[in-house]
């Protein structure tokens, strides 16, 4: 266990990030089944631009890598176009 006020701060607050990286981790996986079960080409359309959003905020505070949003980016964009 840690000994220095400074380190026990740092554990408290790393324990508050990683229950927000992962809700907003969780949040956004839910809302990429959501849009690759759409059928409906205009529901999944107007999906899309919502979870592209969630995705680069992600990606722009490292919970995921920058290569893997825009694999998802892409790979959604293609679903959605497919249908």
């Amino acid at each position: 266990m840690a000994n220095h006020k400074s380190a026990l701060k740092r554990i408290r607050s790393n324990e508050k990030k990683r229950v927000l990286n992962k809700y907003q981790h969780k949040t956004t996986r839910n809302a990429i089944k959501a849009l690759r079960l759409a059928n409906v080409k205009a529901e999944a359309a107007a999906k899309l631009p919502v979870v592209i959003a969630m995705i680069d905020k992600l990606a722009k505070k490292n919970i995921i890598h920058s290569n893997k949003a825009s694999n998802l980016k892409s790979k959604l964009t293609k679903h959605v176009n497919a249908l």
